[in-house]
């Protein structure tokens, strides 16, 4: 446990960006998956936007999810897990950047350690916001950040069909100007595009995610690159649903005995 008030909290959270070791932040999907985590030992926890709109059977970069029911998600999770809890919070949930620096302010009083932004914009037709706008909704969600949360900066090119390294880097150093606590930009192709990012930004750390479409990285690599931090995003979600339609496609077949418990209803009770 990493503290029991929100204050010890996010300190707790703040010092792991700050020792030479990368660490790993999982992205739970629900509460006892964060329980799990913890269980397993993790120092802190991440929601996924991406996994959270998925149970709820919406889609993620839509404004399809409140902010307010991503912030009761982040409770659930921190309630759960006792650990500080990072909110993938998409663009900030508004559209100017008072509203942003407003979000910043809620996830605060609710008692995560961090928060991300993204330069995102719900629009599938021009998924990027432009360069100033971005900066400035980060620079004001910093203002309202300033040592009561860990703020991210993050840059969705990649994900989005804009594989431009040097406008990425423009953002990110941008963001780190403005402000910001961490540095993101999701599936970076490769190591060297890594350690260009991580020099950009210096003294500043760096988060890498693991993923479907960022390439076969090891622990060890990603700390020669430089990174300091490293989530999963949706994966954890995804490997339980790909585990669950395996067996779904078993007991079709009439297998019973696809579904074993392995993990118990006791154990799940006590978590």
């Amino acid at each position: 446990m990493s503290g029991n008030t929100s204050r010890e909290r996010y300190e707790a959270f703040a010092a792991l960006h700050e020792q030479n070791n990368v660490f790993v932040m999982p992205n739970a999907f629900d509460g006892l998956s964060a329980a799990v985590f913890a269980e397993a030992g993790f120092k802190a926890v991440a929601t996924s936007s991406a996994a959270f709109a998925a149970t709820l059977g919406r889609l993620d970069g839509r404004h399809a999810i409140s902010r307010d029911e991503h912030l009761a998600h982040a409770q659930l999770l921190s309630r759960t897990s006792r650990l500080p809890v990072n909110g993938d919070f998409e663009d900030g949930y508004g559209e100017a950047p008072d509203d942003v620096a407003a979000t910043v302010r809620a996830a605060i009083a609710a008692g995560l350690s961090g928060i991300g932004i993204e330069d995102t914009s719900a629009n599938p037709d021009q998924p990027i916001r432009d360069f100033d706008e971005a900066v400035e909704r980060v620079r004001h969600a910093a203002a309202a950040a300033r040592g009561q949360i860990v703020l991210t900066g993050r840059t969705d090119n990649f994900i989005q069909g804009r594989p431009d390294l040097d406008d990425t880097v423009r953002r990110l150093t941008a963001f780190a100007e403005a402000g910001a606590d961490v540095l993101f930009a999701p599936y970076l192709p490769d190591l060297d595009a890594i350690a260009t990012v991580v020099k950009a930004v210096a003294p500043k750390p760096v988060n890498v995610l693991m993923g479907w479409s960022s390439g076969t990285f090891t622990l060890d690599d990603v700390q020669r690159a430089g990174a300091r931090r490293i989530s999963l995003g949706v994966d954890p979600y995804l490997h339980s649903l790909s585990a669950l339609r395996t067996a779904a496609g078993k007991l079709a077949g009439g297998d019973l005995a696809a579904l074993p418990t392995t993990m118990g209803f006791e154990l799940l009770q006590a978590l």
